[in-house]
């Protein structure tokens, strides 16, 4: 990972765990998150960032019958329910959180994010 990259990633945990803290201090536990002690919410957050989560990029969705499914062998396209230039979905740990477009990077594949998906946390 080169220096911007390290930047980039930096830059995302400092509003990840700024919109935490504003979150937090707009909830009912507000009191206990942000007390007059110096309860520093990002600096707690350090415990989870070494925790791993699963991501996917889905490029699209099909349906199809299993008879349908059977039929395919080496070399069959199935069509996806989204269209070329058209954004991918990023989910984390199966939870819709971005949409993006694929890139390249040393001969991978990689995602640029460029939508944030602000999701009610009650689902």
């Amino acid at each position: 990972m080169n220096d911007q990259e390290n930047q980039n990633k930096d830059l995302n945990l400092e509003e990840l765990s700024s919109d935490i803290k504003n979150e937090a201090s707009t909830s009912n536990n507000a009191n206990q998150l942000n007390d007059d002690s110096g309860f520093n919410v990002a600096r707690e957050l350090e415990a989870i960032y070494n925790v791993p989560v699963q991501i996917a990029a889905v490029l699209g969705k099909a349906n199809m019958q299993i008879s349908q499914l059977l039929k395919l062998g080496r070399g069959a396209v199935v069509e996806l329910d989204r269209k070329v230039g058209e954004a991918i979905d990023i989910y984390v740990n199966d939870r819709l959180v971005a949409r993006g477009e694929v890139v390249i990077m040393d001969e991978k594949l990689g995602i640029t994010m460029t939508e944030i998906i602000k999701s009610d946390r009650a689902n």
